[in-house]
């Protein structure tokens, strides 16, 4: 029994075939065309890359600008991760450019950030010492809280171990013997609360009263003053007339030097001139008095007596 063919049929399956295929060599070369471009970074961690995978996503400021291509251990360091992203081309990546490892809320899947890039900064290339630009790498989040951390727990350890050390037995047994004390002090304060709150209150009274001396004595510092003023001025006008009283002295030993030597011989002569002047007005006046007519007649010889002669 011979089979029937619909060549109507298959001619137009392989129309539709042809046009098929041929639509599709379009789109992929269309496709081919638009593909991205993407250039090689290296970047250099020193730390733990756990979650990081390959593909994982590499991000500038959040946008995704390529993926992460290799992941390995340095050769000569193993403590280092070297990670080579494929980033696309024309993205800023530029001499001042950081990498940090990220992760994703609590997903832990971790990706690659990009930061920095300023305006005036180089674009990255590559040097001799490696194949690829290197891009500069600064600690994530989680390295820097262990590094905290470990400090913390290092400090917390010394302190520990100093706290040990310090509190021994016989430290023990002196701090015990202090809080003792102490507590005897405390007591002894206690009990003597109203003899300090007698104390206290006589020491405001007398803050009171030094307060008012102060302000009284501010006064009497003035008066004082004032008084040492007043003398300095009387010091002065004395000084002064001194000095006038010294000139005056001088001037009046210089006339009674000029008096001793010009008038007292003058002196001296009219002296024993008024004694002799003295002695005849004597006599005259007991003669007036014995003989008033003496005054009118003169003075007349004396007669002679009996038995007295004329002398010739």
């Amino acid at each position: 029994m011979e089979t029937k063919v619909n060549y109507a049929a298959v001619g137009a399956f392989v129309l539709v075939l042809a046009s098929l295929l041929v639509a599709g060599i379009l789109w992929l070369s269309v496709g081919l065309g638009k593909q991205k471009h993407y250039a090689l970074y290296l970047a250099v961690i020193n730390e733990s890359v756990a979650g990081l995978n390959v593909d994982a996503p590499v991000k500038y400021l959040g946008v995704d600008v390529g993926k992460v291509r290799a992941i390995k251990l340095d050769p000569d360091n193993p403590q280092q991760v070297h990670l080579v992203f494929a980033i696309e081309e024309g993205t800023p990546v530029k001499t001042d450019t950081e990498a940090v490892l990220k992760t994703q809320g609590l997903t832990g899947i971790a990706y690659v950030e990009l930061s920095g890039g300023s305006r005036n900064a180089a674009v990255l290339v590559a040097t001799d010492d490696h194949p690829y630009p290197l891009i500069r790498t600064k600690a994530s989040l989680s390295a820097r809280l262990e590094n905290v951390l470990s400090s913390v727990l290092a400090n917390v350890d010394r302190t520990a171990a100093n706290v040990n050390a310090i509190l021994n037995v016989e430290n023990r047994t002196a701090l015990s013997k202090i809080l003792i004390d102490t507590s005897t002090v405390m007591s002894t304060l206690a009990a003597q609360k109203n003899a300090m709150s007698t104390g206290i209150s006589n020491a405001a009274r007398t803050t009171a009263n030094t307060a008012r001396a102060t302000d009284q004595l501010d006064a009497v510092i003035a008066r004082i003053g004032k008084a040492a003023d007043s003398v300095d001025k009387m010091a002065k006008e004395a000084g002064a007339a001194s000095n006038s009283a010294k000139k005056t002295v001088d001037d009046l030993g210089g006339g009674v030097r000029q008096l001793t030597g010009d008038t007292l011989p003058e002196l001296n002569r009219l002296l024993v001139e008024m004694n002799a002047l003295s002695t005849s007005l004597k006599r005259l006046a007991e003669q007036t008095e014995q003989n008033p007519s003496s005054l009118i007649r003169g003075r007349q010889p004396v007669p002679y007596g009996p038995g007295e002669k004329k002398t010739p």
